[in-house]
């Protein structure tokens, strides 16, 4: 296998899109709900 420009352009791609997936299931887990309404919630909460 060839390294070129074309290859690492497509290798950043992907681990950029791969990242994104994974942020984007970690937002949306369940498990990190009850941290996430918390964090949500500590503007509103009051001295």
């Amino acid at each position: 296998m060839e390294f070129d420009v074309n290859t690492l352009r497509s290798l950043s791609t992907l681990v950029s899109f791969l990242t994104f997936v994974g942020i984007i299931v970690w937002a949306f887990s369940r498990k990190n709900s009850t941290e996430f309404d918390t964090a949500a919630n500590l503007p509103f909460e009051q001295d």
